[in-house]
């Protein structure tokens, strides 16, 4: 076989057990509440086969609940009946039929539950009565009779895989899971055959392994997702971890081994289950290369590899043999495609953001990403944008941040005639300023990617010119799409004397003079104001973040805020919830308590700053009154939100001309 002219380690096949992937790229198994009863339906199936499409060489379909004990969510999947096998079998046969192989995983989460049934919480079951850190979860502890239960429910839903038509199974005892919960003596307390030693710690995990083995067909491949280490204080020792997938191995258990890293069971831990924009690509290439080392296993290696060229130095490192690059295929199906015919320039990259993939399953709904609305929803809008329109128009686009864009580059590509026109001299809106926070570089992807689309799009775009009624008489679109934004709210906060607080946006600008004591009065409980006092306390101010919420970063995905707090703590950030800004006079900062309406007085302070609401800016939509023309708005100028409504409304004004 030639070797590839692009990424040449990338796209080598490689054997994997008894069969071979096309390629080193994986989608690694990840929740996505696309389910329908528990089963793989229509939404499922069409997300899988579009990055099986797109050229992934391996599709590892999500932990699918073997046994009711470990049922929790209602969308998640369940491998308890034969009956469900008919779903699944369609679900591979759309992966196969596209050229990839597919693995299903099976999973129980024992004591990192709420394990929600009802508006209650149910019990939940581990090794040992020993309560996690972040559900606050106090279990109860398996019998053996449950134990050896569950090893037979586990063969059992193997089996089903294997009726299905799948090529493996994979069990997972990564992120603090059950299987993890027997293997870490922390919280594996027992005195009897599955407690005390490592090989009485990693006998369930084992007996389950041999079970997989005896109850599928010969031509899969068995494997295990492990973390190769937790990032928590209470953890598996990682020497350990290391000695029972060595163990494995030697016994033929295993046949590859898929690495990760974190824990679901404490609040650190878990930032590295989707470990965000924050922490380094590629960063457990070399937790994985000790392991490929000590166990002579294929090695599958997952962690912040969002680009062809780092999968491609990771192999090269001999790390690993495969990548998962999970999110990456999220934001864009056809990287593989894209990067194998040497059109990686092509590629939408993943920012790291977290907001529409994992953010979506915290918030209980189906996975999407904000660059790509089409993901997750490929029965819904695939068909629309297949097929071009048959009355191409002319369509103005008025306003050139994420939400205009998106609109434009849809509209675009359904075969209408599309000019968009920005005032400012760039375009992006307020994701140039989101950049500009400390750790959110990578955020401006986002506009790097809608610009490599517009131009493939062949949109006409015009800068630093301003909409208004008489130009969209002279240009005679036959559709106009609103995109115009947001602007600050007029702040309600009194100031004695001459002085005034100072915006986020000031100082994200560079065009304030910040004192050396400041306040940060944050309504917004987002990136904005724990982004400054991050940026302020690293270069010596002293800071005082007073939220009107919850927590710092109320607002944001979890494992995100989660980091951010971790940062600020480091940073000696001093973070007060539950304020409200009411004032300020010569050094002193006047809040009241957001319940009680207590004041508190923050003393000794130089400047406020002041991350405030935004409001639509309607100044072109109210001089339109009249006006004989298809019209559709999008993002801020609607309802100011995130990047997220804005490119989602984008899309929708798009295909709506």
């Amino acid at each position: 076989m030639p070797t590839p002219a692009f990424f040449p380690r990338l796209f080598t096949p490689l054997a994997l057990g008894p069969f071979e992937i096309r390629n080193r790229i994986a989608s690694t198994g990840h929740q996505t509440f696309l389910a329908e009863n528990n089963q793989p339906g229509d939404a499922l199936v069409a997300y899988h086969e579009a990055r099986a499409r797109g050229g992934a060489g391996l599709i590892i379909t999500e932990a699918a609940r073997f046994h009711e004990s470990a049922f929790a969510a209602p969308l998640e999947l369940r491998l308890v009946a034969d009956s469900a096998i008919p779903a699944y079998a369609r679900l591979a046969k759309a992966v196969q039929d596209q050229g990839a192989r597919i693995i299903g995983q099976l999973s129980h989460s024992g004591r990192v539950s709420h394990r929600m049934r009802e508006g209650h919480r149910g019990v939940a079951y581990a090794p040992s009565p020993v309560p996690d850190r972040r559900y606050q979860t106090v279990p109860r502890q398996m019998s053996i009779a449950l134990i050896q239960e569950l090893v037979s429910a586990i063969g059992a839903g193997a089996r089903r895989y294997a009726e299905a038509g799948y090529d493996g199974v994979e069990l997972m005892a990564s992120h603090g899971l059950l299987f993890a919960q027997f293997l870490n003596p922390a919280v594996n307390r027992r005195s009897d055959a599955y407690g005390g030693p490592l090989e009485n710690r990693l006998r369930f995990l084992r007996d389950s392994l041999a079970e997989v083995r005896r109850t599928t067909r010969d031509d899969m491949t068995i494997g295990l997702r492990i973390s190769a280490e937790d990032f928590e204080a209470d953890g598996t020792d990682p020497a350990e971890i290391q000695t029972a997938c060595c163990l494995l191995a030697d016994s033929g258990a295993i046949d590859y081994l898929n690495v990760t890293a974190g824990s679901m069971a404490g609040l650190g831990g878990s930032i590295h289950v989707v470990p965000p924009m924050e922490i380094a690509s590629a960063y457990l290439a070399a937790h994985a290369g000790r392991l490929r080392a000590a166990t002579r296993l294929p090695v599958l290696v997952a962690g912040r590899i969002n680009q062809p060229q780092e999968a491609e130095q990771v192999l090269a490192s001999g790390h690993a043999d495969i990548c998962g690059m999970t999110r990456a295929l999220i934001t864009d199906p056809d990287l593989p495609a894209k990067a194998r015919t040497g059109k990686s320039d092509s590629i939408k990259a993943c920012i790291g953001c977290n907001q529409a993939c994992i953010g979506h399953l915290h918030k209980g709904t189906g996975i999407s990403c904000i660059q790509s609305p089409l993901s997750g929803r490929e029965t819904r809008f695939a068909p629309a944008l297949a097929d071009p329109t048959i009355r191409p128009r002319r369509v103005l686009v008025a306003g050139g941040g994420p939400a205009g864009m998106r609109a434009a580059v849809t509209a675009a590509r359904r075969g209408h005639s599309v000019l968009l026109i920005e005032s400012a001299p760039m375009l992006g809106g307020q994701a140039l300023m989101a950049q500009r926070l400390p750790e959110r570089a990578e955020f401006g992807g986002l506009i790097t990617n809608l610009g490599a689309e517009l131009r493939a799009a062949n949109v006409e775009v015009r800068t630093r010119q301003r909409v208004d009624r008489a130009l969209i008489e002279a240009e005679t679109p036959d559709a106009l799409i609103l995109a115009t934004g947001a602007r600050p709210a007029p702040l309600e906060i009194d100031i004695e004397g001459d002085r005034s607080p100072i915006l986020a946006v000031e100082v994200l600008q560079g065009t304030a003079h910040v004192g050396g004591r400041v306040v940060i009065a944050d309504w917004r409980c987002d990136w904005v104001g724990l982004g400054i006092a991050a940026h302020l306390a690293a270069k010596g101010h002293h800071v005082r973040l007073a939220v009107d919420g919850l927590c710092a970063g109320q607002n944001l995905p979890t494992y995100v805020r989660d980091y951010w707090a971790g940062r600020l703590h480091a940073l000696g950030v001093e973070v007060i919830p539950y304020t409200r800004a009411f004032g300020m006079d010569a050094d002193t900062a006047y809040f009241t308590h957001s319940i009680s309406g207590a004041p508190i007085l923050i003393e000794g302070v130089d400047d406020m700053i002041v991350a405030g609401p935004y409001l639509p800016d309607t100044r072109l939509e109210d001089t339109l009154s009249g006006l004989d023309i298809h019209m559709l708005s999008a993002g801020d100028c609607l309802s100011p939100r995130t990047a997220e409504e804005a490119i989602y409304e984008g899309f929708l004004a798009g295909l709506g001309v």
